[in-house]
């Protein structure tokens, strides 16, 4: 069973997030006209700053990438991209960064004898220093629809950790919340940033055969910069993120989705199969759903037995997605919230990428986690279960139980599963 502080911190959770849920109903009519806008964090919560150098082996930046919406995405670099080659160790999976030193930021000092980063804003990548492509992975956090954000204090210890554990860069998608955007806002974000990764990369592309020479796309004059090594619109705006054209691989493509996350990265996932090749070089090889925010109106065993269980309980829950769906369009039946529903659309099954689920003895929506996994197993799709005992909702990414050893094994396991699908050849084994 959980420990006696779980239970309680459990009790006091589900108050403030019940008066939250209220509270955005009572203010937040369904007939109120959308914030096409929207907000991607809430004032109240705790957010960690963007730290472009590597503290902790991590460096982070955040990027607004559309200019008409809230939409943006925390960029977690870890410094073993920085690495010439690719790692290779005896032990089961890598569990710290690489001991690589990376390229000191210039510095300066103010009035208090402190030192500052330059403007620039921390590590550049340089042009004559090698450096290692990383897979890339998309991650959308939980937080019942209306809460969290990728800038959230537990959101940005999860994928530290994550881009260490798993030796990746992660992109962690900052969606629209609701009520302000219903759905489908969230979802179509997360089609939104995997189409920007391709855009990334393919002006990567670009950037390296443009030269000297300008260019002008779309009426818009391109300049190559080779101090850079990125292209500059006529206005000296940056047109490609300098991290990503350094050093990721959009080819090594994983979704990873936390609670209402993993229904936003299965979706993300069946747009990704319809798109094909329009996504190249942006594949997606694989995808972690953490105990994903799925409902039916047929309950399981689960959702009678564990109703009432720890943090997201089955009412707090639901007044979670009549926040989210539209008045119109609530049903627990809907493809958003069943993954199995008769109206499911989109491509079989069949096609569906290796699919790693991660659930909680004590969390109400496993049963439903669990159904789909043995779905797509029907059809040879490789779907494994990883099941916590004693675990609850969101074990593993809750601020109070980010630092637990389950939390942490639950990342580890993900990293071994995750690396079949993302490691290079003749590398498969270095975890």
């Amino acid at each position: 069973m959980p420990s006696v502080a779980v239970k309680l911190y459990s009790v006091f959770f589900k108050l403030l997030l019940k008066h939250r849920l209220q509270s955005l109903i009572s203010i937040s009519p369904d007939h109120a006209p959308p914030d096409s806008f929207g907000v991607s964090t809430r004032s109240d919560e705790s957010v960690a700053a963007a730290n472009p150098s590597f503290a902790d082996g991590v460096a982070t930046k955040d990027i607004h990438i559309d200019p008409m919406t809230s939409l943006t995405v925390r960029i977690f670099l870890p410094e073993s991209a920085l690495s010439p080659t690719e790692p290779r160790s005896d032990r089961r999976h890598s569990l710290t960064p690489l001991n690589h030193s990376s390229p000191a930021p210039e510095t300066r000092r103010n009035s208090y004898g402190s030192e500052n980063l330059e403007p620039y804003g921390g590590y550049a990548p340089s042009p004559k220093r090698s450096s290692r492509k990383l897979p890339v992975m998309l991650q959308f956090h939980g937080g019942g629809w209306v809460s969290g954000g990728s800038d959230s204090a537990a959101n940005d210890f999860f994928c530290r950790r994550i881009a260490k554990v798993c030796d990746v860069i992660v992109l962690a998608v900052g969606y629209r919340l609701a009520p302000e955007n219903r759905y489908p806002a969230a979802f179509e974000d997360g089609v939104k940033v995997l189409h920007w990764l391709g855009k990334q990369a393919n002006l990567a592309d670009c950037c390296k055969s443009l030269g000297n020479n300008n260019r002008r796309v779309n009426g818009v004059e391109l300049k190559k910069v080779n101090v850079q090594g990125h292209i500059v619109d006529a206005f000296g705006a940056s047109m490609v993120e300098p991290w990503l054209a350094a050093h990721a691989d959009p080819s090594r493509c994983v979704l990873l989705g936390v609670s209402c996350g993993g229904n936003i990265a299965d979706y993300v996932a069946r747009k990704a199969v319809e798109a094909g090749k329009l996504l190249d070089p942006v594949k997606v090889v694989a995808q972690v759903l953490m105990y994903p925010f799925f409902i039916g109106n047929n309950p399981t065993q689960s959702e009678i037995k564990l109703a009432n269980s720890y943090f997201y309980d089955k009412p707090v829950s639901v007044l979670a997605w009549k926040l989210f769906l539209p008045e119109k369009e609530f049903d627990f039946d809907h493809p958003a919230a069943n993954p199995l529903a008769h109206n499911r659309s989109g491509p079989p099954l069949k096609l569906m990428p290796p699919t790693l689920t991660v659930v909680a003895e004590h969390d109400w929506m496993r049963d439903r986690a669990i159904a789909y996994a043995e779905e797509l197993r029907k059809v040879n799709v490789d779907s494994p279960v990883l099941e916590y005992k004693d675990a609850v909702h969101e074990f593993a990414t809750l601020d109070m139980l980010l630092k637990t050893p389950q939390a942490q094994a639950c990342a580890e396991d993900i990293a071994i599963w995750v690396k079949k699908y993302i490691s290079l050849r003749g590398h498969e084994f270095s975890y």
